[in-house]
């Protein structure tokens, strides 16, 4: 029996139009449009079509945004001075750093350089500490999207075996600190993970963020499983595809995430969702100090 697929684009859809009617309920009661700024570095294809989405989609909800382009060659010092500028602007509640940078530039020393209550990436080590503790203002997006996307779905997250194949700081650690705040009993697995396949093959819900094409076979999931698949890659001459191979996976697993078409979708729309608390909690703390 096939899997039921979880449609990522129907649930951003969904989500979207829900972060507009509250971006127009702010508006009306404040007068403040939550606003996000974007620093590019350099012509990276992909990095561009991301950031021309996130432009789009914040537009869409009726959000101000700014895309800031700066040249390959870009100095640290001033990459820091932009980002400075972008902290003392009250219209900017969100400031993003398209990732990867270029190798000359300290990628640390940028994310610790956007304050906490505007990081809407939610990398900064604050936010980070704030996630493992379980009381966060922020969340990374692309996590915070398969939760939304269990959610919908009805999956029921405690008490179930939950493997996170991916030990990134921004999707495979924040992922296994979520499913743990909903209860999940929860492992992590990686590039040393030895008998990987028996450890899959115990998961109710197998999040799999690894980074190599088809690596996820029918065989290493648990019939009926909820599969969601992170992995964004395209073969050499190939078409775009996930870190599961959906063909033999769909077979087995219960309810399985398609690439492309799944998290992706999230991923942005959850930036929007960060970005409109950053505005609201700015807001909030201009009414007590005004």
């Amino acid at each position: 029996m096939a899997a039921k697929i979880i449609d990522g684009k129907k649930i951003a859809s969904l989500t979207r139009a829900d972060i507009a009617s509250r971006v127009a309920q702010l508006k009306e009661e404040s007068g403040v449009a939550p606003g996000l700024a974007v620093i590019i570095v350099g012509n990276d294809p992909a990095s561009q079509v991301y950031v021309r989405n996130k432009k789009k989609a914040c537009e869409e909800a009726g959000m101000y945004s700014v895309v800031i382009e700066m040249p390959e060659d870009t100095t640290q010092e001033a990459l820091m001075e932009q980002i400075e500028t972008l902290k003392e602007n009250d219209r900017i509640h969100g400031i993003l750093v398209q990732l990867p940078l270029p190798a000359h530039l300290d990628e640390e020393a940028v994310i610790a350089a956007i304050p906490p209550e505007k990081d809407v990436d939610a990398f900064h080590p604050i936010n980070t500490g704030k996630i493992m503790i379980g009381n966060y203002d922020f969340l990374p997006c692309t996590p915070a999207g398969v939760m939304k996307l269990l959610e919908h779905e009805g999956v029921e997250i405690s008490g179930k075996e939950c493997v996170v194949v991916g030990r990134s700081n921004i999707v495979g650690k924040p992922q296994a600190m979520l499913l743990l705040h909903a209860n999940g009993t929860v492992t992590i697995c990686h590039s040393r993970t030895k008998n990987l396949a028996e450890i899959t093959r115990r998961a109710d819900i197998l999040v799999v963020a690894i980074g190599k094409a088809n690596y996820i076979t029918g065989d290493m999931i648990r019939p009926g499983a909820v599969v969601i698949d992170v992995g964004m890659n395209r073969p050499a001459g190939g078409k775009l595809c996930g870190d599961v191979d959906f063909a033999s996976c769909s077979t087995v697993a219960g309810a399985i995430t398609p690439v492309p078409g799944g998290v992706g979708p999230m991923t942005i729309t959850m930036l929007l969702e960060n970005t409109l608390t950053a505005a609201k909690k700015a807001v909030e703390k201009n009414c007590k100090n005004p």
